[in-house]
């Protein structure tokens, strides 16, 4: 059996149909699973049984012998929240179970960190081990994910394969019920729809112009492939980027969104939302050299393809991956 946590939502899910592409069907699918939006993340998934994430640990101690792998995906994301006592609970004491788990069981782990752990980038996007303990988060959410990076690599006891995955500004299909925290693309193909027009956020950097703000956006095809490449090759435990490794523009991604949908570009300029202003992100770039360095070798989609395929495979039927 395979866990995955996080399992009805965006990357879970969409890591769950890989593994099923491959004739991989016992899945163990853990997750808060009362929303309805989440629910057609898993129509047609191929899935052994769903545990409630609340009951995960009593499930785990009863059948962890026949546990392969856990995916721990899931986690609260919404980097809007300030609530540090959520963040504890649900990123860092539920992960630190889910490790502690992995050693007693000698059951091998990937887990979700956060290119949000690199804060505005004073100490640069290297995914050095050595480096994690100066980074500064911007928000709750980055904290905890570093927090508990930190922890992990403090850790005497480790599972015998581990590695935990900084996923940058990921975008693809089984987002839709994300809100607020979904992709750029998702929010610019709804925009346009409705509008005909981008509002994307204004610039309150001097060295940035407006629209020139720059994030390494990673399409969800290409995570769940470094996933379960990780799954056959567990020689090399660590913490990993996981971006495409190159920065791109808002302008940039919000005019591959309009191009997609045979439109040209009408884009404007609001200011950046008070209550995320002095936490904002201006640049982000994935260092990819250490994951390619463990023999990954498969090429990342280039914004240019991400954005077609998303908008014209998935956003344009809202069709679920």
């Amino acid at each position: 059996m395979i866990v995955v946590t996080g399992a009805a939502g965006f990357i879970g899910s969409v890591l769950i149909g890989r593994l099923n592409q491959d004739n991989f069907n016992n899945i163990v699918a853990v997750d808060d699973f009362s929303p309805p939006a989440k629910q057609p993340n898993l129509q047609n998934k191929k899935i052994l049984t769903r545990v409630a994430r609340t009951d995960f640990f009593e499930w785990l101690a009863q059948h962890h012998e026949q546990v392969e792998f856990i995916f721990h995906i899931g986690a609260r994301t919404d980097t809007t929240e300030q609530d540090e006592a959520i963040f504890q609970e649900l990123n860092l004491g539920y992960t630190q179970k889910i490790w502690q788990a992995c050693v007693a069981h000698q059951i091998p782990l990937v887990y979700a960190s956060s290119a949000a752990t690199y804060g505005a980038g004073e100490q640069g996007y290297e995914d050095n081990e050595g480096a994690i303990g100066q980074l500064q988060p911007l928000n709750p959410y980055g904290a905890s994910k570093n927090e508990f990076d930190k922890w992990a690599l403090a850790q005497v006891e480790k599972p015998f394969f581990w590695a935990g995955l900084k996923f940058f500004n990921v975008y693809g299909p089984n987002e839709y019920h994300k809100g607020r925290m979904a992709s750029v693309i998702f929010h610019a193909f709804h925009q346009i729809q409705q509008t005909g027009q981008m509002k994307l956020f204004r610039s309150h950097h001097p060295d940035y112009r407006d629209g020139e703000q720059k994030r390494d956006f990673v399409y969800v095809k290409d995570v769940v492939e470094v996933c379960y490449f990780l799954m056959h090759h567990r020689q090399h435990s660590g913490i990993y980027n996981l971006g495409s490794g190159q920065a791109r523009t808002f302008k940039a991604l919000t005019e591959n969104t309009f191009a997609a949908l045979n439109l040209s570009p009408q884009i404007s300029f609001i200011d950046t939302p008070a209550d995320i202003r002095d936490k904002y992100q201006y640049f982000t770039e994935a260092k990819m050299q250490k994951l390619r360095a463990i023999g990954y070798d498969r090429p990342f989609h280039s914004l240019e393809e991400g954005v077609a395929d998303y908008v014209k495979n998935y956003l344009i039927s809202r069709t679920y991956l």
